[in-house]
């Protein structure tokens, strides 16, 4: 049987912050039989004894908490969490309470599409992952964090019938999202989802079914969206200044260090090659990750690119097709500093890999490229920001539909970004002639004489 008062199963906890800090939790199982935990806020008032946490001595600085005080305010912490799943409990059977409409609603006609995209479209998981997130209940608890789904869509058109949806419905759904202030492309893709839905519905052998005879949302107004901005790349440089910063462990925080020094060096070494492989080879995040051995052909100075993570998962490329990128020495000699470490040199073997030997986190590696970034002093550019630095180099000897197929483009004008600035760069000796002074003689001289008398 489980217990009815939570307190009875809670029980205190340290954690630590990025930086370090440690800080109170609790956790305890609710009425319910979920196990719950919540930090209460305050930083621990403790100090490290190796691997452990002992009381800290003197009083306590304000806002912090000794043991005995955060027992205090551990009860109220479970007390309010509580009130709160009471409440959300009480308002879901306030929704099931209410009168199912009659026929088919949207909310139907959306989980059928998302249906549909797994089993016949075999969308990437990453992709279909964002289209549950804005197709949500609201109140869904994020996979990440301590927040919730709003549900914008359902809560607009969830219960309604497909066919009674028209434009104006759409259209105030579209201004309550850019009310919150995000970006108009992400208005736009919200508009894009529901135009999906309903043109599934629209499809012969289903529109019986759903009742609908045009797509209502197709006529709402879309969000101008702004041209995409200039690309911010590193140069050569400060990739090796990045690497470097990496290699020296200069970007761990007080708990990264809390690993064997020999595993701590082997880590920094890899991030290092890792990030230089990214920059000088255009890889993608989730095709570094899933990158083998098998994949570097040493003869031919060639990486395969054949796979990619989306969302844990092992897929595809983005371009759902091989391609065959070219490495340099640069490249090459990063692969081979990965090739002096003693194990997990198999064909079948991760070349980036974590000390047990398994693929790396793509999330755990963006933060270790912010913090190697931020150590190495250098702009607050993105990890993705690496592979638009190869685009940019492979394109001042590259022609753009060789560099195209080498970073896995769909689109030539996806490629031709690269090329804007190169050209303007190249330009610059010809601008400089162009605008020269040209020697002026005698007849030329008493023509401008003249001219510029006729303005007196």
């Amino acid at each position: 049987m489980l217990p009815t008062d939570p307190l009875t199963t809670a029980f205190l906890l340290v954690e630590t912050t990025r930086s370090g800090a440690p800080v109170w939790a609790v956790k305890w199982r609710s009425p319910g039989g979920a196990r719950v935990k919540r930090r209460l806020g305050a930083p621990a008032w403790l100090d490290r004894d190796g691997n452990a946490w002992r009381p800290r001595a003197g009083r306590p600085s304000p806002g912090h908490l000794t043991e005995r005080q955060a027992r205090r305010v551990m009860a109220e912490v479970i007390r309010a969490a509580e009130a709160e799943f009471v409440e959300e409990r009480s308002r879901a059977r306030e929704r099931d309470a209410v009168r199912e409409p009659a026929g088919p609603t949207f909310r139907e006609l959306a989980h059928a599409w998302l249906a549909h995209l797994v089993a016949v479209d075999d969308v990437k998981p990453s992709t279909l992952r964002n289209y549950r997130c804005m197709l949500a209940e609201p109140g869904t608890p994020y996979r990440r964090g301590t927040g919730a789904a709003r549900g914008r869509i359902m809560v607009a058109l969830g219960d309604a019938a497909p066919a009674a949806i028209g434009t104006t419905d759409v259209t105030l759904l579209l201004d309550a999202i850019a009310a919150v202030g995000v970006s108009r492309r992400t208005v736009n893709r919200h508009r894009e989802v529901v135009v999906a839905i309903l043109n599934f519905g629209l499809r012969p052998e289903r529109r019986a079914r759903w009742g609908l005879s045009e797509n209502a949302a197709a006529a709402a107004p879309k969000r101008r969206e702004d041209e995409p901005g200039r690309l911010e790349v590193f140069t050569v440089e400060q990739v090796e200044a990045l690497a470097r910063a990496a290699a020296s462990g200069a970007w761990r925080t007080a708990r990264a260090y809390e690993v064997a020094d020999e595993v701590r060096r082997a880590e920094d070494a890899q991030l290092a090659d890792l990030l230089r492989v990214a920059a000088y080879t255009g890889l993608r995040r989730g095709e570094l990750v899933a990158l083998r051995w098998r994949d570097v052909r040493w003869s031919e100075r060639v990486l395969v690119v054949e796979r990619a993570l989306s969302d844990t998962v092992e897929r595809t490329t983005k371009g759902r097709r091989v391609r065959y990128v070219p490495l340099g020495d640069q490249a090459l000699a990063a692969f081979a500093r990965l090739c002096t470490r003693p194990h997990f040199l198999g064909a079948d073997d991760y070349v980036f890999c974590n000390a047990a030997g398994d693929r790396l986190d793509p999330s755990a590696l963006r933060r270790r490229f912010v913090a190697a970034r931020d150590a190495a002093c250098l702009p607050a550019l993105r990890f993705h920001d690496l592979r638009h630095t190869a685009g940019t180099l492979l394109t001042r000897v590259l022609d753009p539909v060789t560099v195209k197929d080498v970073l896995g483009h769909a689109d030539l004008k996806t490629t031709e970004r690269y090329l804007h600035a190169i050209r303007a760069s190249r330009l610059a000796d010809a601008a400089t002639r162009a605008f020269a002074a040209a020697p002026v003689g005698d007849d030329t001289a008493a023509e401008a004489s003249r001219v510029s008398s006729g303005f007196r």
